[in-house]
């Protein structure tokens, strides 16, 4: 398993400061200078191995199939609906689930759009259509398909690292969410939907939807 590199900013800083502070702690004279910098040192440390862990990047195995379409994420499903001729799944990111997003189909990129908005979070109904979005409309051979990168209270960056002409095979990483988030996925009408609000999601290998 490996760590993003959107993670390091994270990892390395906080790191390295909890390590000065846990040394200053044994050379500092004052018992409540030594006491502040364990409590701090210490603190900068943990938080330095959770983002090691938030940031990860878990080998996979793809799921493999004819007229699947991947989850584009890890999470929970909140809601499966209909909305202006589409199908929508939405799905909860929790600060414990890998964040990264990879692609539904095999298609090609055919635009990247980016919304600025506000952070309500995931469960609020304004979200979807408020807050800070990364939209992936992606051609493939079965229709049209949409990755919505949706920001949430804590997560307050959407990452894209595809571009329009891109081509992609379903699996491969599209972007990623900072801290916890939602991602939600539309769908051709005639996509046959296998999963339901509180399943469990894996990007690139739960089954969200058949091509009919």
């Amino acid at each position: 398993m490996s760590i993003l590199k959107e993670g390091y900013p994270f990892i390395i800083p906080s790191f390295a400061a909890g390590l000065v502070l846990l040394v200053i702690s044994r050379f500092a004279g004052l018992p409540p200078v030594n006491a502040a910098c364990i409590a701090l040192g210490s603190l900068l440390i943990v938080f330095s191995l959770f983002c090691m862990f938030f940031f990860r990047d878990p080998k996979i195995a793809v799921t493999q199939g004819e007229g699947i379409i991947l989850s584009p994420c890890n999470g929970t499903v909140m809601e499966v609906t209909e909305e202006g001729g589409e199908k929508i799944i939405r799905v909860f990111l929790s600060i414990f689930s890998v964040h990264l997003q990879r692609s539904p189909v095999s298609g090609t990129v055919a635009d990247v759009t980016h919304k600025d908005g506000k952070f309500y979070a995931a469960w609020n109904p304004r979200a979807q259509a408020e807050n800070e979005q990364n939209i992936f409309t992606i051609q493939s051979e079965g229709g049209r398909y949409v990755v919505r990168q949706i920001a949430g209270f804590l997560a307050r960056r959407c990452v894209s690292w595809v571009k329009p002409g891109d081509v992609l095979n379903a699996g491969d990483k599209i972007g990623m969410i900072k801290f916890s988030s939602q991602v939600d996925l539309h769908l051709p009408m005639q996509a046959e939907i296998k999963v339901k609000p509180g399943d469990k999601t894996r990007a690139g290998i739960t089954i969200m939807a058949l091509n009919k």
